[in-house]
């Protein structure tokens, strides 16, 4: 096996090479965790706390109300809540209900929202009370029949509960009064009503979707990547497996990524509620909020994005904060340059490593060892129990040798049922078991993985995945626009950043002011290009194809020279 699997040698005996997963659906975890232990903290919401019990039995009252407004098995329900009490309760109780969970970023604007609704045929959707303007344009043009509304305020202590509408109100401009009646529902009043009958339903562990989790890619727009039972309980029991020296039920977890992306969602909400363990959520990532609560909550586990930890790294009063409670941070989403792991591990005493994932696969594939290992620079890590890699040539594909550069290629039980109503996509991406991932890298002998490029061109700021022809689509209504591409550039913060390069209409006298007005009011902010180039003409092969490529490599060389001069 270890002839097949390289990396099993470098295993440190405390990790198994395989798993033995329990025959439980994802929602069971908390039903087990509130019954052995009621009373342990599940939540930790800006001063607010929650016991396992009494999330458990919320999330029972909001699943038996799912059913009493027509949610049957298999029904898909949208999230877009930022991280809090509400979007940990309508996760599970979503679950409980039957219902298939549909995670949608609160960033996302109206043309967004609709498209996911209509593409996933969500029948209802949980969303901020600031957001329900917004949900509430695009309904109708959906097969939305409920909304769900909630506040950040209702689950915030005393008197931070009766402040924070008026800063909200300061911060936004308005103020949103709904009322509980018709499709029009209140999470708050749900919760006070008497338990209704809930319908228990049995669960294929292997076959049944708990997530349908959008993600994309430059050939179309985002596709529902269908994540079953299996498929996040084999995701989460594998981390568990890697936090080996962690204490099942004593972690402080910060939980800073949003639910709302695969990589915190099983890295935060599913294993913590797995183990048992205390989570601290954000609704958004402030820095100052952020060290503040590392100081206060005394958190142990940090599974972050590069940008959350350069970001507190550049604090200007980061010396001011005590970060050494922090013990193990695996970080993804982007590459994780070495500095700042270094920077960081100085600062806290604990330890980061960087791991590899997809979407796709639930999402982590690979990470470096925390433990008892040296760190390997440059390198992914190694594939996780259960979990095969493997380098297939782009050409034959064959499977190539150690060193050899190709596409990773992934097999396991993390890995994706398929792309939701996309069977040729699917069978696109799925070939023989291999799940290809659209990453060019390379094994070293010992089985370590490495990146050295992406196939596809979707653009990663931030640990955001961005995808240009979304950005492309909504520059191109502009009626001053002839020609765009978006493309990822280097940054130093975000590791990449959307540029996007325009061709104007002869005569044309349009700002990257106007434009980036224009692009707001369609996308959400993190996919708005922070960089214009105005061209004549852009560069294209003999048939007419823009040659997105070429501009990257262009402004990679431009980047690199300097760098160069820098140093």
């Amino acid at each position: 096996m270890t002839d097949l699997k390289p990396w099993l040698k470098c295993y440190p005996e405390e990790i198994p090479h395989t798993l033995t997963y329990s025959n439980e659906p994802v929602q069971n975890y908390l039903k087990n965790t509130a019954e052995k232990n009621p009373n342990k903290i599940a939540i930790h919401f800006m001063g607010k706390e929650m016991t396992y019990q009494e999330v458990y039995s919320a999330s029972l009252k909001f699943a038996a109300y799912l059913q009493s407004l027509g949610i049957e098995k298999g029904d898909r329900v949208a999230i877009m809540l930022p991280n809090c009490p509400q979007s940990v309760i309508s996760y599970y109780g979503i679950l409980f209900a039957g219902g298939i969970v549909v995670q949608t970023n609160p960033l996302y604007m109206e043309r967004e929202i609709e498209y996911q609704m209509n593409d996933s045929g969500s029948k209802m959707i949980v969303t901020l009370d600031i957001l329900f303007p917004r949900v509430t344009k695009v309904m109708p043009k959906t097969a939305l029949q409920h909304i769900i509304v909630t506040a950040i305020k209702d689950y915030l202590p005393f008197p931070k509960n009766l402040v924070y509408p008026y800063i909200q109100k300061k911060q936004y401009g308005f103020s949103v009064n709904v009322k509980h009646e018709g499709n029009q529902h209140l999470f708050a009043e749900i919760l006070r009503q008497p338990q209704k009958a809930l319908q228990e339903h049995e669960f294929d562990f292997e076959e049944d979707l708990a997530l349908l989790q959008y993600t994309g890619g430059t050939t179309g727009f985002p596709k529902g990547v269908m994540l079953t039972h299996k498929n996040l309980v084999a995701n989460a029991s594998m981390c568990e497996a890697w936090l080996y020296k962690c204490k099942k039920g004593e972690e402080v977890v910060l939980g800073f990524l949003p639910f709302f992306h695969v990589y915190g969602m099983t890295t935060v909400l599913i294993l913590s509620v797995m183990q048992g363990n205390k989570m601290v959520l954000l609704p958004k990532f402030d820095m100052e909020t952020a060290l503040k609560t590392i100081e206060k909550q005394r958190p142990t586990l940090f599974p972050g994005a590069p940008t959350m930890y350069i970001g507190l790294l550049n604090h200007p009063d980061l010396q001011k904060y005590d970060l050494s409670s922090i013990d193990s941070c695996i970080s993804g989403s982007a590459p994780l340059p070495v500095e700042v792991q270094q920077k960081f591990e100085e600062v806290t005493g604990g330890k980061l490593v960087e791991g590899y994932g997809l979407t796709e696969t639930s999402p982590v594939t690979h990470a470096n060892f925390l433990w008892d290992r040296p760190r390997i620079k440059g390198s992914i890590g190694v594939p996780w129990p259960d979990t095969d890699a493997a380098i297939f040539s782009l050409e034959t594909g064959e499977k190539l040798p150690a060193g050899e550069i190709g596409e990773i290629c992934i097999k396991g039980p993390q890995v994706m049922k398929g792309y939701w109503n996309r069977p040729e996509e699917t069978a696109q991406t799925l070939k023989d078991g291999w799940l290809l991932t659209g990453d060019l890298g390379y094994m070293d002998e010992d089985g370590y993985f490495y990146v050295v490029d992406r196939k596809k061109d979707m653009i990663i700021a931030g640990g955001f995945n961005i995808y240009p022809r979304e950005i492309e689509e909504v520059l191109y209504e502009h009626p001053d626009v002839v020609e765009v591409v978006a493309a990822g550039v280097p940054d130093p913060y975000r590791g990449e950043t959307v540029k996007a390069y325009v061709v104007l209409k002869e005569g044309a006298d349009v700002s990257e002011e106007e434009l980036d007005q224009f692009a707001r009011k369609h996308l959400a902010s993190y996919k708005v290009p922070r960089i214009y180039e105005f061209r004549n003409e852009l560069p294209k092969t003999a048939v007419g194809k823009i040659l997105r490529r070429s501009l990257v490599d262009e402004e990679k060389k431009k980047w690199q020279d300097e760098e160069q001069i820098k140093a």
